[in-house]
């Protein structure tokens, strides 16, 4: 009955947090979501209407394109005549400054020839005088004709007939009955009686041109209530593309209603709460094992999570393009950390996802798609950096090649393909190399151990592994050896040998910390034969804290620390407690003092390793080394094991048992064959004489 309330309390329990999952995950995405206005439609010129018949639902004019729009306003814009007022009484005040100041005449110059310069300057002044910078510019950007105001009059003068400031001095000084005085009147500054009598009238001009503009229609036509615009399989051409424009235009100017907006929200979370539900039941179904890591879980929400939302800010704030997002990065993270099966799927749901806000969405998943394939493919074991240089590179060359495809059979046309597109795959295939680095901070954020780090861990030349080889040789190659034993067995059964093998060579690093109290580090002198059995066992169990405590010390990941406290799981030192209680038979005995903390093993992996560590360092004791001797041995050391129940966490089964029995047997046989002795040669008998 117990049974079966805690039965019914973990499944009520596990089916909450799988809902809560799967609702926290569809409001996050859903949020961030683009609502848009009224139908959406995706369509472009050159490419094939999606869509079943098109019908206008109510008249709509036909907007001219952006481009139409602006030659025509620079073709109106030619004609403009900017307007400007004429001051008629600056000449007067000009003209009397002038008489006054050489109201004795001009030495050197007849009286005459003054007068005509005074009549020359009202002649300019009549004319119209502009200041150069400004008559500079209506030259450059004008027809060439202005609007002179005077009073309430308004009339059209070329400005060709009207002066610059500096132009209305150089025709003083070209006047004929000027030029035989011309170096006297250059000193009398001439200049100062020449002033802009003509100013720009900013706001009739700025009246004008939008009159101007106002007078350009908007739109080229109009589509009426019940007529076709385009049918299935058709391809969008540029009139068609307008008069869809213009639909949607018109569309966000009615505006949508609410229900119309509530339709879109309520699809959104319908499509998206499916595809979370099915990889939510994919992982109860297959990958159960993944609820039991809330490390596996967070990622593998994260990424549905994340690129979803990347896609919805980049859509809605027109932010580059979505096809240089590496969307196969979160296919190689779950392939390297996880498996291929839930790579896949986990892809083709964030995929999926974001095809839900992009523009062309067939086009886009398949693309996808296809890149995630690859990236799964190409990558099955990320243990250097060019294999990751590799998969960039198959997963760019991919996607050009699926890209170029689905337009030839869109278009057939080879040479109307976007180039542009090519340049988003090749930035996408630089942004996948990010997966490098990126890899360090996803171990570090859930814990994660990569096949690239266990290689790092692997190296003997540096670090704990180093100070073991130097500090407890004999331990050192001890776990070099278990090591190798453990890689073949997890070969043989499937399991991680990398793993396996790197947790190996760290499992005994506490070792270190006495190292002569190990046999394999011992000299002829072993310390223990002066030593209470208890405080032997004491020592020898330490070996598995202190070695815990060096790998904190050292950061090493918590998948190699289990390596170190599991690989006697709770086992005892039978030696010593055999030996206590061989001399002690009436006494109970604190069996908590001659057992390893634990725990015992909870993976293929560390079940390996407990059944090589045992049996290779029983092995050594051995008086003969016989095929039967080392069966015997293995046989004994490992049923024992099973009969302790040391494997009774971990999912091994018995048929992976049996072959871990052969390959360590055979191992052995290989490691303790002995050599065939060689005859010695005897000397050549002496010839009889």
């Amino acid at each position: 009955m117990n049974i079966f309330k805690k039965y019914k309390r973990d499944y009520w329990r596990n089916a909450t947090i799988r809902l809560t999952l799967i609702f926290v995950t569809v409001v996050i995405i859903v949020w961030f979501m683009p609502r848009n206005y009224g139908q959406q439609l995706r369509y472009d010129i050159g490419k094939p209407w999606m869509y079943g018949s098109f019908i206008a639902k109510f008249d709509f004019p036909i907007y001219k394109t952006d481009e139409a729009i602006k030659a025509e306003q620079d073709s109106v814009m030619k004609t403009f005549q900017p307007y400007y007022n004429y001051n008629s009484k600056l000449e007067k005040e000009e003209l009397r400054q002038f008489y006054h100041d050489f109201s004795t005449g001009i030495e050197g110059v007849p009286a005459p020839v003054v007068r005509e310069l005074a009549n020359h300057l009202h002649r300019l002044y009549q004319a119209g005088i502009i200041s150069t910078p400004e008559y500079n510019g209506i030259a450059r950007d004008t027809t060439g004709m202005v609007r002179i105001v005077n009073g309430k009059e308004a009339k059209s003068v070329s400005i060709k007939n009207i002066y610059s400031t500096m132009a209305a001095y150089e025709s003083l000084l070209h006047n004929q009955m000027l030029v035989p005085y011309r170096s006297i009147l250059q000193r009398c500054n001439l200049n100062d009686y020449i002033s802009p009598n003509l100013t720009y009238d900013k706001e009739r001009c700025e009246a004008e041109k939008a009159d101007l503009l106002g007078s350009i229609p908007l739109a080229g036509g109009m589509v009426m209530s019940g007529q076709k615009i385009i049918d299935r399989g058709e391809i969008v051409n540029d009139y068609t593309y307008r008069v869809l424009s213009s639909f949607e235009r018109e569309m966000q100017r009615r505006k949508a209603t609410e229900a119309e907006i509530t339709n879109t929200l309520i699809g959104q979370i319908l499509f998206v709460t499916l595809l979370v539900a099915i990889f939510t039941l994919y992982l109860h179904l297959f990958r159960k094992d993944y609820f039991q890591k809330s490390r596996n879980i967070a990622m593998l929400y994260a990424i549905i999570t994340v690129y979803p939302i990347l896609v919805s800010l980049m859509v809605s704030h027109s932010i580059f393009n979505v096809y240089i997002i590496p969307f196969a990065i979160a296919a190689i993270f779950v392939r390297v950390f996880m498996d291929s099966r839930t790579a896949f799927i986990v892809h083709v749901v964030m995929v999926l996802s974001c095809a839900v806000v992009v523009k062309y969405q067939y086009e886009f998943i398949i693309i996808q798609l296809m890149a995630g394939l690859i990236a799964i493919y190409s990558l099955r074991e990320l243990s250097s950096r060019s294999q990751l240089f590799k998969t960039a590179l198959f997963v760019t060359t991919g996607s050009i090649v699926v890209y170029i495809a689905l337009q030839l059979m869109q278009s057939n046309d080879f040479l109307k393909m976007d180039r542009d597109m090519y340049i988003f795959f090749i930035v996408n295939g630089v942004l996948l190399l990010l997966a490098y680095p990126l890899m360090f901070l996803i171990e570090k954020m859930f814990g994660f151990v990569s096949n690239v780090t266990l290689i790092e861990l692997s190296n003997t030349n540096k670090g704990v592994l180093r100070d073991l080889s130097e500090i407890a040789p004999g331990t050192f190659q001890h776990s070099i050896t278990v090591g190798n034993i453990a890689a073949e067995i997890a070969n043989c059964i499937g399991a991680d040998s990398l793993l396996v093998r790197t947790g190996a060579l760290y499992h005994d690093i506490g070792k270190m910390a006495n190292p002569v109290f190990f046999t394999e580090n011992q000299a002829g002198v072993n310390p223990h034969d002066n030593m209470s059995y208890e405080d032997s066992a004491k020592i020898i169990i330490s070996h598995v804290t202190e070695g815990l405590k060096l790998a904190e010390k050292n950061n090493l990941p918590t998948i190699i620390k289990d390596f170190i406290s599991t690989h006697h799981g709770r086992g005892v030192t039978k030696f010593f407690y055999i030996k206590y209680k061989n001399e002690h038979p009436d006494e109970a005995i604190d069996m908590e003092k001659f057992t390893y903390p634990g725990p015992n093993p909870f993976t293929r992996e560390q079940a390996i390793l407990m059944m090589s560590d045992a049996v290779e360092a029983a092995s050594r004791s051995l008086n003969e080394y016989t095929e039967e001797s080392i069966s015997q041995l293995v046989d004994r050391l490992i049923d024992g094991q099973v009969a302790d129940g040391f494997f009774t966490e971990c999912p091994i089964t018995f048929r992976d048992i049996t072959l871990a029995k052969k390959i360590i047997i055979a191992r052995l046989m290989a490691i303790y064959h002995t050599r065939i002795q060689y005859p010695e040669l005897k000397p050549k008998a002496k010839e009889e004489k």
